[in-house]
């Protein structure tokens, strides 16, 4: 009877606690449904630029399965540059020239894969004089595909560190009765949201320059462009996980709620923020990644730590992650009326 009792109150804690049921029970299904049309998704078309190739070379390559696009060579090159094609093809007598965007393992390998494939259907005999020269715009034949998703990574852990961390401890701040008396003070709301993201500022710059550092020092990572651009994205991801973790904790009132947020905040955002290729994926599902703030600093890190690219490349990403930062550290302002109006 004992044990009976304490089997009805945790039953009567759950049904009472609507949040822990419908993560126990709506959260799996979301991330599943997420992992299917992720992975379910259409498979990705090569987009070749074809500079002065033989007509029957360009059918065969759209035959395998390549979007192929004539250009001359200037045009070509400001494509590739662009991120627009995954390789040119040019022909230098008989030997396809292949020159690679580089910055991604996978689209590397099926581009050469399908090169190969189209031409041995084209001139079978021939096959082994005609392999392709592989050039590279970016990386190389030797980069591993941590070079490639390192970057992706680094934001991850600081983004996904930061939220958490933050957001239990503002909510300590709040149960502890901490911000209660904040906001009985002369401080203004503003005020008090501006101290507590720059004191928590401080740990957390230090966190994002410690796991910059050790990615590409200890670890080895590959990092084309400059360090202290790779900081600045690492800071601006941080203070961006910083203020959404402390607006998310106004809604959650203990440590247990405050982790519940993490598969419908964190988990949707690993989807979208180029651990898995964006081109793949239906034309309203890119959408969704508009709004999420891993998107940009994962492709700012790309940028740089493999294109080499600077702040020209950039700075489109710097004002996103800036307004995100803004953005909930308004919410956050609003989110304390429920406290106590001042």
């Amino acid at each position: 009877m004992r044990i009976r009792a304490i089997v009805i109150r945790i039953l009567r804690q759950f049904f009472h606690d609507k949040r822990t049921l419908m993560m126990m029970l709506v959260a799996p299904m979301l991330i599943l449904f997420l992992m299917s049309l992720v992975f379910n998704g259409s498979t990705y078309v090569p987009k070749l630029g074809a500079v002065e190739l033989p007509a029957p070379l360009i059918q065969k390559l759209q035959d395998s399965g390549a979007e192929v696009t004539s250009y001359n060579a200037k045009e070509a090159q400001d494509e590739l540059k662009n991120m627009r094609l995954d390789a040119i093809i040019a022909m230098n007598g008989a030997i396809p020239q292949v020159t690679l965007e580089g910055s991604d393992p996978t689209k590397n390998k099926a581009v050469i894969f399908l090169l190969q494939k189209a031409v041995q259907n084209a001139s079978p005999a021939a096959a082994q004089v005609q392999a392709p020269t592989i050039h590279y715009l970016h990386g190389s034949a030797d980069m591993a595909s941590f070079d490639s998703f390192g970057p992706v990574l680094i934001g991850f852990f600081v983004f996904f560190f930061v939220f958490l961390l933050s957001g239990v401890s503002f909510l300590r701040e709040r149960t502890g009765g901490t911000l209660e008396r904040l906001l009985a003070s002369p401080l203004r709301r503003w005020e008090i949201v501006a101290g507590y993201i720059l004191g928590f500022g401080i740990f957390t710059t230090l966190q994002a320059a410690l796991i910059a550092w050790f990615a590409t020092s200890v670890l080895g990572l590959l990092l084309v462009g400059s360090f202290w651009y790779v900081l600045l994205i690492t800071v601006l991801l941080a203070l961006t996980a910083l203020s959404l973790g402390t607006l998310i904790s106004a809604f959650a009132n203990n440590e247990f709620q405050m982790i519940q947020f993490i598969p419908l905040i964190i988990v949707p955002q690993v989807f979208f923020s180029g651990l898995f290729s964006l081109d793949t994926m239906s034309v309203y599902l890119r959408w969704i990644s508009v709004v999420m703030p891993l998107k940009y600093g994962a492709e700012a890190l790309r940028n740089i730590m493999i294109r080499g690219s600077g702040w020209g490349t950039i700075w489109v990403d710097v004002v996103v992650l800036a307004a995100f930062t803004i953005c909930f550290m308004i919410l956050n302002i609003l989110a304390l009326r429920k406290h106590r109006k001042i």
